[in-house]
């Protein structure tokens, strides 16, 4: 099938390259002249056959609101706009309305995978009607991990935001245990040879995984993060995934407890977020900060 893509960043390319080798024909959009297939969102439709899906991959925000209005005037009845990035849930149902006022239909969809997503295939979980997920599903298939697993259709318009952004939250809680552990191991005299001690749970422990093979790789790379400042950004979904929870009154106190160790990464140079730091820089690209 044919895709319109916009947004050919770190996700945004890797995602062209990946649907292109499951056979599809993508035509990408990018301000980034260099990485475009086309000059314009206008071009860019012109281009495709209806019902044209086109798939936005830009920041969440200003940028999918207003990439998703200018589509709003430039598509037509029965075509599908997916969007991809880390948008808010409650966006999604602002976008779904709009674009439904003139026929389009519209699907929201939280991708993780990262930098490794174009070798690996990248989990997919999207929220709409089912009209419009059929119209999608070859491209999730054709992004999705080999395998059984890895695609779900989560439910309606936000739910495909709404399951990413607590999929976030757990990834901040599960990072910030390891690096308290590794700072605790580099704190005693007894442990002299920690990245070995991270590397030897790999194999037949309950906590390996693949976070712990990446703190491993960071390890590999600079063994005690002497390299890093200790500093870690939050990409607004942790702080979502608590907001939801006092909403709902579900207590969230690991999630919640890890988000405020990033707020306290700014204020001190925490060994902790050095770990946090390189976990994030390894599965997703992320920029680091060095002393």
């Amino acid at each position: 099938m044919e895709l319109g893509l916009i947004g050919l960043g770190k996700m945004g390319g890797n995602m062209r390259e990946r649907i292109r080798a499951a056979g599809h024909t993508v035509i990408g959009y990018d301000r980034n002249p260099d990485l475009a297939d086309v000059a314009s969102l206008p071009e860019l439709v012109d281009k495709l056959q209806g019902p044209r899906v086109v798939w936005v991959m830009v920041p969440a925000g200003a940028a999918t609101q207003a990439t998703i209005e200018e589509l709003a005037d430039l598509l037509a009845p029965g075509d599908v706009v997916v969007d991809g990035g880390n948008s808010r849930w409650t966006d999604d149902i602002a976008h779904a309305e709009l674009l439904a006022a003139k026929g389009i239909g519209f699907v929201d969809c939280g991708v993780s995978g990262g930098v490794w997503g174009l070798q690996n295939g990248y989990a997919l979980m999207y929220g709409g009607g089912a009209e419009h997920v059929f119209k999608v599903q070859p491209i999730f298939d054709a992004l999705k991990p080999e395998g059984e697993f890895g695609s779900v259709h989560a439910g309606k318009v936000g739910a495909g935001h709404f399951a990413k952004m607590v999929h976030n939250g757990i990834e901040y809680a599960m990072m910030q245990a390891f690096a308290e552990g590794w700072e605790l191991l580099e704190a005693v005299d007894e442990v002299t040879d920690v990245r070995e001690v991270f590397r030897s749970w790999q194999e037949g422990t309950v906590i390996k995984s693949w976070l712990l093979d990446l703190a491993v790789r960071a390890l590999d790379g600079d063994e005690h993060l002497d390299k890093l400042r200790g500093y870690a950004a939050d990409s607004g979904e942790g702080r979502w995934t608590v907001e939801a929870a006092i909403d709902n009154a579900v207590p969230l106190p690991t999630i919640t407890a890890s988000l405020f160790a990033r707020f306290a990464s700014r204020q001190e140079d925490s060994p902790q977020m050095k770990m946090i730091a390189a976990l994030r820089n390894q599965f997703g690209g992320h920029a680091v900060e060095s002393k």
